[in-house]
């Protein structure tokens, strides 16, 4: 699934624990057509009955125009060729998708977000993939790295990407100019001056305008240097780098305008997927966010003055510039696929070359493929390079994708709250999260 009305920050999915039986059938094939005389064996000179066509049911999670875009892909996948037919529809809900995946009669092929592998595959409920790779000789070296990695599993592959997304620094050019501010800020002592300078408040201390939007702490850890996991899988979110973006976020804003007046500015905000947003309308003049900004912004605020540049470094620290978060839009095959074979055929279609620019450059997504980061089908997106160029960034990173993900994200967004409203620090909170960790499974 892509990012659709609720783009920003990071992609959660929902997750159950589902434990199922494994069903999966094969494809019969075509019937003999050879005949022999009853006096002697003779070639027949009858045709071959037609193969039936397979038809492959695919629901998924998309609505609106992007489901719009994935059926134009559907529709050319079918006039591809003579052996499958896909039937796409809509069906964006999780639970169901679960419920079909634990089932004797399940779909064939779905989307989800790469953060659901870890939890689904440990489970028996997804297909691997790497066997039909080697059968028919794909090679998947082309698919960004850091992208691939987020959809495996213990060694293997669940699933592939269609789409990527990362989140960088926006800002208001306007806002910038008019606060008399040259430029975009480099380091994190930048950003936090030009905090200070964007953001506004009446005599009663109610905040009218905010320098940046609250973050998304995940992320902003990362442009610190921080891990929420270690080598062996174990969650850290104690980590010193995570303790650093926490406190630079508290301790230079949360604590300085009030947490009660932040949390009252931010209840104004306008929804997000319209020209309401708050960047759009100038109450925050920073945001960390996506790649599907400059599509959003053609739609809604068209005569938005904006920019966008990597996140900020800590200052010294040169060699964290350009971290950042990798999240994935990807599809998968369940282990009760009744057409496994034909899913894969399919599924190779849809991460192709073509397919994947075609989607992506409809939702305006970055693409999975390496081969794709200079295509020129995107060069009208505003600013898309700079996203494009943030997928070859040696810092960037993704949050590990185990079965404990969705409890661990779960704890953390908790406790994040918690930290931004004063109630814990960011070590308290941490340690909180850290012993909730001891009880995850692995």
């Amino acid at each position: 699934m892509g990012l659709r009305t609720a783009k920003v920050a990071q992609p959660w999915a929902v997750i159950a624990a589902v434990v199922v039986a494994v069903a999966a059938c094969s494809n019969s094939s075509s019937p003999a057509a050879a005949s022999a005389a009853a006096s002697a064996p003779a070639v027949s000179t009858q045709p071959s009955a037609p193969a039936e066509k397979v038809t492959v049911n695919f629901p998924y999670l998309w609505s609106g125009p992007e489901g719009d875009a994935l059926e134009k892909v559907i529709a050319s996948f079918n006039s591809s060729q003579t052996a499958i037919t896909v039937k796409g529809v809509s069906s964006p809900d999780f639970q169901k998708q679960l419920a079909s995946m634990s089932g004797s009669n399940g779909f064939d092929i779905s989307d989800n977000f790469g953060s659901t592998v870890g939890s689904w595959a440990s489970k028996g409920i997804l297909e691997p993939l790497d066997d039909y790779a080697k059968a028919d000789g794909t090679d998947m070296s082309d698919f960004v790295p850091t992208a691939l990695q987020s959809n495996q599993y213990q060694g293997k592959t669940y699933a592939l990407p269609i789409a990527v997304h990362t989140l960088l620094l926006m800002y208001n050019k306007k806002m910038f100019a008019d606060a008399g501010i040259s430029g975009p800020p480099t380091t994190m002592t930048d950003l936090q001056a030009d905090i200070a300078k964007l953001t506004k408040a009446d005599a009663s201390g109610n905040i009218t305008q905010f320098g940046m939007r609250s973050p998304d702490y995940i992320t902003l850890a990362y442009a610190f240097g921080g891990k929420w996991y270690d080598d062996q899988g174990n969650a850290t979110p104690d980590d010193p780098g995570n303790l650093a973006a926490l406190h630079f976020w508290v301790d230079n804003v949360v604590k300085k305008y009030g947490a009660d007046a932040i949390k009252k500015f931010e209840s104004g905000y306008g929804e997000y997927a319209s020209a309401q947003n708050p960047f759009y309308t100038g109450k925050v003049a920073m945001t960390l966010d996506g790649e599907w900004q400059p599509v959003f912004i053609k739609q809604y605020a068209p005569s938005l003055d904006w920019g966008v540049v990597a996140i900020p470094y800590p200052d010294g620290q040169q060699s964290l510039a350009g971290a950042t978060q990798l999240t994935s839009s990807m599809f998968f095959i369940p282990k009760n696929a009744p057409h496994k074979q034909e899913a894969w055929t399919f599924l190779k279609y849809l991460t192709g070359t073509d397919a994947m620019k075609q989607f992506s450059r409809a939702l305006g997504n970055l693409p999975a493929r390496t081969s794709l980061l200079g295509d020129p089908v995107y060069n009208d997106l505003p600013q898309f390079n700079v996203w494009l160029d943030s997928l070859k960034s040696p810092n960037l990173r993704i949050f590990a994708s185990l079965p404990s993900t969705a409890q661990y994200q779960k704890d953390l967004s908790d406790e994040f709250q918690l930290v931004a409203n004063l109630t814990d620090t960011p070590e308290a909170g941490m340690a909180k999260v850290k012993a909730n960790a001891s009880g995850y499974s692995q």
